[in-house]
């Protein structure tokens, strides 16, 4: 081999090296999560699944800088500014509107995959749902659309002359109207007085109780709301104490004990989530992707709860249902 040759090779080898020292020390993307409630209430092992899928790890070629509201709206602000402040490459925002909001105060450059129950080009976050046009794309699932169907479930379970109360949290304003316009109408349908009760903290959850109770209501239907979610051990455990069907949104209200559930499934949308922050960290625009929404729904029959209160479960229901806890 001539020396000129020789040395033309080995220049190519140190260049190749170096060129994969500096891939290897380059830092890794980061991503900020933005949660309003607490991490183990989140589909947090689906988003970091779907991102693995991608190839992004969290740890070797990714990090995640977490912050959450544990179910406090107000403390969203001070925690979407510290995000914004972090050299993150994109926020994801879940599972509320109130995070998205918090996040359009603070950044309309960062990219945001949001994940919320509330029509997003109502709030104002996207241009529209094939086009969102800004920073801002994500998942969504309209609660106002399945809270009949809830209502439903609860009817078919009651006998007639029993009204139905209807929880949800007045401090999460962003359609708060819509969805009590949505349960009353549905309640009306069913031929059924309606109750609504709100409890916009921890403590405002028992005296909701015992207002249901005063009001002699046979059944309650709990809105899916991220923070009425962060505390779904403490209403199945109050909704037990006090001998009251109920029908729940995610399935984590039957799983830790709630009568019966029906709503999306959460791990999907997590996993779409997911699949969005790893599509931006490769390069693509929020502005050009399309806002998804859920395509599997999942009826959760809790059985033994069934037994404890006494109600016998429709034969046709329990074989709909996707999962059934004996």
């Amino acid at each position: 081999m001539r020396r000129r040759e020789f040395i033309v090779l080995v220049g190519g080898a140190s260049v190749a090296k170096s060129r994969v020292a500096d891939a290897q020390q380059s830092p890794s993307p980061k991503i900020g999560f933005l949660s309003s409630i607490g991490l183990e209430e989140t589909g947090l092992a689906a988003f970091r699944r779907r991102l693995a899928e991608i190839g992004y790890v969290e740890g070797r070629n990714v990090s995640i800088e977490y912050r959450h509201a544990d179910g406090n709206y107000d403390r969203l602000s001070k925690l979407a500014a510290e995000l914004v402040s972090t050299p993150v490459k994109l926020i994801v925002a879940v599972p509320s509107s109130p995070a998205a909001l918090a996040l359009q105060k603070v950044t309309s450059t960062i990219p945001v995959v949001f994940f919320m129950g509330v029509d997003p080009v109502q709030l104002g976050l996207v241009s529209s749902y094939s086009r969102p046009g800004g920073n801002m794309t994500g998942v969504v699932t309209i609660t106002n659309e399945l809270t009949p169907k809830r209502f439903e479930l609860l009817h078919s379970l009651l006998p007639a002359s029993f009204s139905i109360a209807f929880l949800v949290n007045p401090s999460n304003s962003n359609d708060y109207d819509g969805v009590v316009v949505s349960a009353r109408q549905a309640a009306r349908t069913l031929g059924r007085e309606l109750v609504v009760v709100g409890a916009s903290e921890k403590s405002e959850i028992e005296p909701a109780f015992e207002t249901m109770k005063r009001q002699n209501v046979g059944g309650l239907v709990v809105l899916q709301e991220a923070a009425l979610t962060q505390e779904s051990g403490l209403i199945t455990t109050l909704a037990a104490r006090y001998a009251m069907p109920a029908v729940y949104g995610p399935r984590i209200f039957a799983e830790v004990g709630g009568l019966m559930s029906y709503g999306p499934d959460r791990d999907e949308l997590y996993g779409l989530t997911g699949g969005y922050a790893g599509k931006i960290l490769r390069g693509a625009s929020p502005a050009d992707l399309p806002v998804l929404q859920p395509t599997k729904f999942e009826l959760v029959i809790n059985l033994q709860t069934a037994r404890v209160l006494g109600l016998t479960i429709p034969a046709l229901l329990l074989a709909t249902a996707d999962k059934v806890i004996e």
